[in-house]
């Protein structure tokens, strides 16, 4: 049987187990807190279409007590990897795929990414300082994620299912590999959608699309997707940020298929729905900020563009998690996307 570790059991993390263990893998999660003992004594509970199953899976805070893994599946947000990082060692055997589904840039992108550009073989320092991931991984490990559904933990060891059943996958290098094709027949047995994509950065940057934008206009503002997206002042300011960032996906080598309208009508299709960043400012939590904002503007100012609407929006959200106490500054950062002449938050 296939073995699956969830790293980071909340509410996507928790998401995926589910459907993996109705493939028919052998799931383990990796939790904390209430959650984590939730689940532990009364298992993990999935609402989804307005059906409620629980599932008794391995849930723990010890990685060493599970073993080698043939997928570790990390759900945490990027700027909590680099803390516990020494953590996911026992989980590593030498053909362990490592799968990071999570939103931004990824810490892999610049792994065979075929970019046209000089930034081959390099991390981004605003996800993966120092490149912690990609030394302690290892960028052969990696396979692509992009995350679609929305979810929410509504009470310890409780999921709720609001939208969305897709995961697409792919491997760095767009090869339709046996890891990445047996990882999309567990997900999709267990009820999920998962293309393996040969371009699967292409997705990327359209989800990097929201992150970069919807997310900081609603952890600023409170509004919701379709409150943004139907307003017109607000849908002017999403128009612009979106057409810059898509110059930067452009430039290192992305293709958008679907133009900027479509995009924010599809957002703002998701009544009532905040995205993750708004989430945490409400239930005070660290904001997830650098991976979806500063990575771009890193790779802006890397590649000498100018992003005067996403620097905007950029600068007032980290002063909110700031003042929240939300989000710390790192002079790295700070370094990483002001480094340009003039165009710098």
């Amino acid at each position: 049987m296939t073995k699956v570790c969830i790293f980071g059991a909340g509410a996507i993390g928790g998401f995926l187990a589910h459907a993996l263990h109705e493939g028919g893998a052998e799931v383990s999660l990796i939790a904390r807190g209430a959650h984590l003992a939730a689940m532990q004594e009364n298992g993990l509970t999935v609402i989804k279409e307005g059906i409620s199953k629980t599932y008794k899976l391995n849930a723990t805070d010890d990685p060493q007590t599970l073993g080698s893994q043939d997928y570790v599946i990390s759900s945490l947000k990027a700027h909590s990897v680099a803390p516990v990082i020494n953590q996911f060692t026992p989980l590593l055997a030498d053909h362990t795929a490592v799968v990071s589904a999570v939103n931004g840039i990824p810490w892999w992108y610049f792994y065979k990414a075929d970019s046209g550009t000089a930034l081959e073989g390099q991390w981004l320092e605003t996800v993966d300082r120092g490149g912690l991931q990609w030394k302690g991984f290892g960028p052969q490990r990696a396979i692509g994620c992009v995350v679609y559904p929305a979810c929410e933990v509504i009470e310890p060891g409780v999921i709720d299912h609001k939208s969305g059943d897709r995961f697409s996958l792919g491997e760095p290098d767009g090869e339709r590999s046996e890891r990445v094709m047996t990882l999309s027949k567990l997900m999709r047995d267990g009820g999920l959608r998962a293309p393996v994509k040969p371009r699967l950065r292409d997705e990327l940057w359209i989800k990097v699309w929201g992150n970069a934008t919807f997310n900081p206009a609603s952890a600023l503002t409170g509004a919701s997707l379709d409150m943004l997206g139907s307003d017109p002042a607000n849908r002017a300011l999403i128009y612009a940020a979106m057409d810059e960032c898509r110059t930067v996906g452009e430039a290192v080598g992305a293709r958008f298929n679907v133009d900027i309208n479509r995009r924010i009508d599809a957002a703002a299709a998701i009544i009532g729905h905040k995205p993750s960043t708004r989430q945490d400012v409400e239930q005070g939590r660290p904001m997830e900020l650098d991976a979806l904002t500063s990575s771009v503007l890193e790779l802006a100012r890397r590649l000498d563009i100018a992003t005067p609407t996403l620097d905007t929006l950029a600068t007032l959200v980290r002063l909110q998690g700031e003042v929240l106490g939300l989000y710390q500054r790192r002079p790295e950062i700070e370094a990483a996307i002001a480094r340009t002449s003039g165009t710098g938050a």
